[in-house]
């Protein structure tokens, strides 16, 4: 099992979530972020006063799957979410050591 952690532009939520429900993902969980990277901010201009944006809106989404479909997570995600600007986001493959559904007691796979 893997956690698959991506970072993406927040207009391309519903894509991507739509994509992953194609390719029969259940479940994941989304959090609003602020980061920087290569894009390092930009400079805003409000009544008259230019200001730093240090830290841009991003969307974090956090999706538990089993090994056999990483590969085509990652592909859901880079195709829906490629812009091909600065900023499209990254995405992260972590090892789940365990998953426990709280509810049913359930465990690994099947609380995935």
């Amino acid at each position: 099992m893997k956690l698959v952690t991506a970072i993406i532009k927040p207009f391309k939520l519903d894509d991507v979530r739509e994509a992953l429900s194609e390719i029969g993902v259940q479940g994941i969980t989304v959090t609003e972020v602020k980061g920087f990277g290569r894009q390092k901010g930009h400079t805003e201009l409000y009544r008259g006063a230019e200001y730093v944006v240090d830290f841009l809106p991003k969307v974090k989404l956090e999706i538990a799957v089993d090994d056999d479909v990483v590969e085509q997570v990652i592909d859901a995600i880079t195709n829906v979410a490629n812009t091909g600007k600065i900023g499209d986001g990254k995405i992260f493959i972590s090892p789940l050591e365990k998953v426990i559904r709280i509810r049913t007691g359930e465990t690994d796979r099947d609380a995935i």
